[in-house]
This record gives C-alpha cells, sequence and structure tokens, in this order.
C-alpha cells in the first residue's frame, strides 16, 4: 500500500501506480475479520439511525472553546462536537505542550477530559504539567497504545473532549500489521472516527511528519478526520504558527501564533508588534511589509545583505522566502533597474523566523536588496506592498485597505503601494503613493547617498 495516497497493489513497486510518488509501497497484510462481541472495541455508525434529509435537525452545533483566543480563531470557533482532529509538526515543535494545555483546560471548564498517552510515561507527562503550572483536576491520564484500551475508557470516562498522542503508536491487535503502519494507522483512526461520531465527542489527535512535512501515513488519514492542523516553526526561533490546511467546519485562511517559553506556548494577540519589536530605525538592508497570514495582517521585517562574492558564481541565499522569489527579484532589479548584481553575493532573511508565501512581499525585497547595495538606509516609518512582474512592473495585491490600517496602527505614515489600488479610509492618515514601476519606488524609498 502506497504511504502517500493509499492506493494498494498486489506486489511491491517502486513507483507508486496511483499517485507517482516513489519508495512509498510498503506491506501490510490484511488481518482476519474481529470475532463479534470482542469488547465493543469497534464502534459502529450503524448506532446512528438512517433519516430522510428533510427530517434531519438543523439546530445550531455549539463549539467547544479551548479558552486559547488563536486555537479558537484557527478552528472557526471552537470545537465541534464530534469532531477528528489531527495537530501534526515535527518533532520537538510543540504539539503535546499545546494539547495537554488544551485538554487541562478543558477539563477545568467543560468536564472530564482523557489524555491518552502512547510516547510517554505518566510520571513524564506529570512533569511536563508541573512546568506548564497545570494541576490537572478533572484530566484522566491512560498510558497505552492498545486500541480496546483506549475505547474501553472512552466508554467509562464519556469525557467531554479526548485527546491521543500520538496515532501512529496505536495499534489493533485485530490486524497483524505492526503499530505505525499503514493498515494500522487507517484502521485506528476509523474506529476512533467513529467512537467520536456515535457519542459526539471530539478527539484531538497529534500525527508525526515525514521530511517532506507532510503527515506520516497514508493520505486518506487526512480525507477521513475533519480538521488537519499544522503546527510550524523555526525550532531556532520561539515563534510557533497553528495553521489549518483542512477545516470542514470553518475557514482554512487562520493562522494562531505562539511564543514559545518557559512555561509552554504563550498566544501572541499582537504578533506585528512581537516581529517589529527589535526593527532599528535607519537600518541598512531592511525594509517592513504587511503579510496576510489567512485573514490576519502582520508586520515584518525583511533583512537583505550583498557582499562582494569570491565565487564564480555568486550565491543566492533565502530565508524566510521562496528562493525562486529571490532569483526573480534579483533578475528584475539587475535587467529593468540597473542594479549590479552580477558580482554581489544576496542574502535575504525574514526576521524572527516567519516564512512568507506570498508575492505581495516582492517590493519589499527588492527594497532591502538596492539599500544594501547602495548602502542607503529605506526612508523611515515606510512600508512596502506589491507584487513585482518581469517586466519591473509593481502589481496590484489583495486586502490592500487591510495592509495599510495595519500599519497606520502601529504608527507607519508612508506606504508604497501599487497604483490603482484601493487605500480606504486610512488615506487621511497615511501618506500613501502609488507607484507604477520598481524604478519609482526605489527612488521614494531610498533617498539619494553614497553608493558602497
Amino acid at each position: 500500500m502506497c504511504e502517500s495516497c493509499g492506493a494498494d497493489s498486489p506486489k511491491w513497486s517502486g513507483q507508486c501506480p496511483g499517485c507517482g510518488q516513489w519508495n512509498t509501497m510498503v506491506e501490510f497484510r490484511p488481518g482476519a475479520a474481529r470475532p463479534s462481541g470482542r469488547g465493543g472495541a469497534r464502534a459502529s455508525a450503524s448506532a446512528v439511525p438512517a433519516q430522510e434529509l428533510s427530517e434531519v435537525s438543523v439546530e445550531r452545533v455549539l463549539r467547544m472553546d479551548v479558552a486559547s483566543d488563536e486555537v479558537n480563531r484557527v478552528l472557526g470557533g471552537g470545537l465541534v462536537p464530534g469532531s477528528l482532529v489531527v495537530i501534526a509538526g515535527d518533532p520537538g515543535i510543540g504539539k503535546s505542550t499545546l494539547l495537554l494545555r488544551i485538554a487541562a483546560e478543558i477539563a477545568s471548564r467543560q468536564g472530564k477530559a482523557l489524555y491518552v498517552t502512547g510516547e510517554e510515561s505518566m510520571a513524564q507527562v506529570k512533569m511536563r504539567a508541573d512546568r506548564l503550572g497545570i494541576k490537572g483536576n478533572g484530566l484522566i491520564l491512560l498510558q497505552t497504545t492498545l486500541l480496546n484500551d483506549v475505547i474501553s475508557h472512552l466508554e467509562q470516562v464519556r469525557p467531554a473532549a479526548a485527546v491521543v498522542d500520538s496515532i501512529q503508536t496505536m495499534f489493533d491487535d485485530g490486524l497483524t500489521s505492526p503499530a505505525g503502519s499503514v493498515a494500522q494507522i487507517r484502521e485506528c483512526t476509523r474506529i476512533l472516527m467513529e467512537w467520536a461520531k456515535v457519542h459526539d465527542v471530539p478527539l484531538i489527535l497529534t500525527g508525526h511528519v515525514t521530511k517532506g512535512g507532510e503527515i506520516a501515513g497514508p493520505k486518506v488519514l487526512e480525507h477521513m478526520v475533519d480538521v488537519v492542523l499544522y503546527l510550524e516553526g523555526d525550532p531556532v526561533s520561539s515563534w510557533r504558527l497553528l495553521r489549518a490546511v483542512k477545516n470542514r467546519f470553518g475557514s482554512t485562511n487562520e493562522v494562531g501564533v505562539f511564543e514559545m517559553a518557559e512555561r509552554g506556548l504563550i498566544e501572541v494577540s499582537d504578533p506585528s508588534s512581537a516581529f517589529l519589536a527589535e526593527h532599528r530605525e535607519g537600518a541598512v538592508g531592511s525594509a517592513i511589509v504587511p503579510v496576510m497570514e489567512g485573514s490576519r495582517p502582520m508586520l515584518v521585517e525583511v533583512q537583505a545583505l550583498t557582499s562582494p562574492s569570491v565565487q564564480p558564481i555568486p550565491r543566492r541565499v533565502a530565508t524566510g522566502i521562496d528562493l525562486n522569489r529571490l532569483l526573480l527579484v534579483c533578475a528584475v532589479l539587475s535587467r529593468r533597474v540597473g542594479v549590479s548584481l552580477a558580482t554581489q553575493d544576496v542574502i535575504v532573511n525574514v526576521a524572527g523566523g516567519l516564512r512568507i508565501s506570498e508575492p505581495a512581499a516582492d517590493l519589499a525585497v527588492a527594497l532591502a536588496i538596492a539599500s544594501s547595495v547602495k548602502n542607503v538606509p529605506v526612508s523611515s516609518g515606510t512600508i512596502a506592498i506589491g507584487e513585482i512582474g518581469l517586466s519591473g512592473e509593481v502589481r496590484r495585491v489583495p486586502h490592500l485597505q487591510r495592509r495599510i490600517s495595519e500599519a497606520a496602527r502601529l504608527g507607519l505614515r508612508k506606504c508604497i503601494v501599487p497604483a490603482g489600488g484601493e487605500m480606504g479610509a486610512d488615506r487621511a492618515v497615511v501618506d500613501g503613493t502609488p507607484v507604477e514601476t520598481l524604478v519609482h519606488a526605489l527612488s521614494l524609498a531610498l533617498p539619494r547617498g553614497r553608493e558602497s
């Protein structure tokens, strides 16, 4: 079976016949059918009687508040009863820390919560709880990897919510495959999903990720669950982003911002101020850009450094932005503007460890690079917004008004924006200058000064 898409084949193959991925086919042995009356480990979806669509109740479903504004934002307003949520992320990124706090908050406000740990002992979980200042009243710990034990305790406790850390450690003894295999992950997820739907109890699972950053196991796992969240962050940075890539009950355009501190993950309600806390006015090679993370605008600092190259082919290093976008910006600066980069190493970094994926930061990257080459700082209090085209034009970007409003809130009054964009009501407090070309933008942002 393919670990990526779940397609099966009667024999091993180097390339999956379904999705075309290489080296993803692994062997699994379908287990015999489980005898009836085996402790009720397998919930049955038939416990819910069939109904005509016209008779199905459409009463408003009350979501469960998890007492974290950032988590509620990403979930779309809280946990939906009976939903199955998967949180994935790199090892050590903070998944268990976040879920332990969520489970403790639910236990203190909504009723009992069950925390199943298959990777740690109860003593290890207790040590983390003490470090986070969690007392754990109403939070039931269960250390097991057997799915039968998990279902049995769910039936006994009937918690308000449950956490399984992690789904890759769960083992169904009705299958002959080892724990963590494609068949085990798929079957354990299916049984937990059916139990959650029947009893209207939200379940949160943690998942390991592969080298490519995807959830380990069959791709069908992501199709089965209701919500898929990724906890992202640079290992050397304290910032963490909780991002939704699938949400049946809300938008996938929201993101939660956290900071990893001594007492666990602390939510950041004003990320713009946090990311610009160490920004220094008048710094050469620095530009500020409002980026959209979901529906939330955030101001970040883009830094660039150019230096004469000692190699035949100059290096281009991008941290926090796509390398291909950096190559595009460098080519446009060289060809359309006349900024000489043929003998310069160019290093671009997004301060704070944030990763920018939208092209609206192109103009800020270009200004930062030009500022470093000319050794002239960008005009004080200036933000730059715009996508750069191959002919050197500055193209419009979405949500321009919201970006400018965020800049005005933090006291930044000068905006270089694409021509034709609507600035909205903030025009009275923000000096917005529309530009059509990159040459025009550079003449406004970089006052005349000596070149290095």
